[in-house]
């Protein structure tokens, strides 16, 4: 009986080993271009401080809260961690996120492009935590069914947000008629946030209303206002040290 050809036996194919990511050729490659990759961003926050627990738990047990502190303290991150469990566990239908277009003391004049395209520098920051808690491809998925969505400030006026996960951010960065405004379009089964730090506004002084709507929030028993400080900053040492001296 003849042998059979060494290439025939090279090649067969062995249903125990899983392919590289690269395998199907390298310009199709992506490093977040299939489920399997995605996976690798689901993960469950933990906190790293007192605070932050106490920020988690807040969000866990009111329906509004808003969370004050400087750069680094995981405001944003940790609002937009707890929106996501909350869809995946299927206690919200949706998740909206807005932040102000404002521009941090630098005009940068005329954006080309659509409407989408002129926004998507002043969103820049939220759909990055998003995208490293959910995963780009399963992120874009969500945002294209409307499960996610993120807009400017200037688009909630009007609106009823009924059973959804809000995370208002850079709040300092709204007047005090904004953020009335913004507080009254929740609904029903919903839970809103606002973070922001008071002290890094953009706005000309005086004009900001986060300090007050929270001073004046912070008597109501329903609502939660959560403090974080300069031990809660979970970005380079530096940015802690460099905040108490600026």
């Amino acid at each position: 009986m003849a042998k059979r050809p060494r290439q025939s036996v090279l090649t067969r194919p062995d249903n125990n080993v899983h392919p590289l990511h690269g395998s199907k050729g390298r310009s199709e490659w992506s490093p977040l271009g299939d489920d399997q990759r995605d996976q690798s961003y689901v993960k469950k926050v933990r906190p790293q401080s007192a605070n932050q627990q106490a920020m988690l738990d807040a969000m866990d047990e009111n329906n509004l809260v808003v969370a004050l502190g400087p750069a680094g303290t995981g405001k944003t991150y940790l609002a937009i961690s707890a929106a996501v469990e909350a869809l995946d566990e299927g206690r919200v239908g949706r998740i909206v996120l807005t932040r102000p277009a404002i521009e941090a003391g630098e005009s940068l004049g005329f954006l080309p492009g659509t409407l989408e395209d002129k926004l998507a520098p002043y969103l820049r920051p939220l759909y990055d935590a998003l995208s490293d808690r959910m995963g780009g491809k399963r992120l874009r998925n969500s945002l294209s069914d409307g499960s996610i969505e993120i807009a400017p400030v200037a688009y909630m006026r009007g609106r009823t947000l009924n059973n959804a996960f809000v995370v208002i951010d850079e709040a300092q960065n709204c007047t005090y008629g904004q953020i009335k405004m913004l507080l009254t379009r929740l609904g029903w089964h919903s839970t809103m946030v606002l973070t922001g730090d008071p002290d890094q506004t953009d706005l000309l002084p005086g004009i900001s209303g986060l300090a007050d709507i929270a001073r004046r929030l912070g008597t109501l028993p329903d609502v939660a206002v959560v403090q974080l400080a300069d031990s809660d900053i979970v970005r380079h040492p530096l940015v802690a040290s460099m905040l108490t001296v600026l």
